[in-house]
């Protein structure tokens, strides 16, 4: 069984959330997708990219796997372009997204860009996927420690992003889930803002999904939330 608790703030710098998030129990489906882009545009392509993934999963059935699922996100690079094509002031959108296909008892997960799937299991934080960043792929091999690289100009750079080019490489992802883990899908407004230590500490505490994910949100707000910030956390407890 799935249980999970999906949630979404527009923080105290930004005047609209371009984050959007998709929680689908029923499907086993879950994903987080932060947007960028001008106007409207940013919370277009995350929109875009997660009502694909749902109607693509929806399609592909209970058999579904992460080979769908990465194509369903490719699909979604494919539908933010044509849409980014339709208008001018939709040029140049994009989005980052991770996403989990939950099946008892395995986890597929794919992941574009710099939004990030963490497993919690047994008191320890484990981060799942990697970011799609100039900062986690080229300023790190450069030697820059976390000092240089929070003032970098380049820090906000992504390597990869839905919308951005025709041919998207998308990583993939299996886990073998166990009793009470729990996964964290976020976006960089949350894990850009708040340690993983106040991560951690917030999870290991003994309440419900969503007291955890609303202190999740809390801890963001506390410290200036200056970006959109989005928690969903997704509960494997064995039938």
């Amino acid at each position: 069984m799935i249980r999970s608790f999906g949630i979404s703030h527009v923080g105290q710098v930004r005047t609209n959330n371009e984050d959007s998030f998709a929680e689908r129990p029923e499907m086993g489906l879950f994903a987080v997708a932060d947007g960028m882009g001008g106007a409207q545009a940013g919370e277009r392509a995350s929109r875009i990219t997660v009502d694909t993934l749902v109607e693509r999963v929806r399609a592909a059935g209970p058999d579904a796997a992460v080979e769908e699922l990465a194509e369903a996100v490719r699909e979604a690079n494919r539908n933010v372009r044509a849409d980014a094509e339709s208008s001018p002031e939709f040029s140049g959108m994009g989005t980052t997204v991770v996403a989990i296909l939950a099946s008892e008892p395995r986890a597929s997960v794919v992941n574009v860009g710099d939004s990030r799937v963490y497993l919690f299991r047994n008191g320890a934080l484990e981060l799942v996927t990697s970011d799609h960043s100039w900062v986690n792929e080229v300023g790190r091999s450069l030697g820059l420690n976390d000092e240089q690289l929070r003032s970098h100009p380049y820090r906000n750079v992504l390597t990869r992003a839905v919308g951005a080019e025709a041919d998207l490489e998308v990583q993939m992802i299996e886990l073998d889930l166990e009793a009470g883990d729990l996964l964290l899908l976020c976006s960089d407004g949350l894990h850009g803002v708040a340690a993983e230590s106040v991560l951690a500490e917030i999870l290991a505490r003994p309440a419900g999904l969503e007291e955890k994910g609303r202190a999740l949100v809390d801890a963001v707000l506390e410290r200036g939330a200056p970006d959109n910030v989005t928690a969903l956390l997704v509960e494997y407890v064995p039938s």
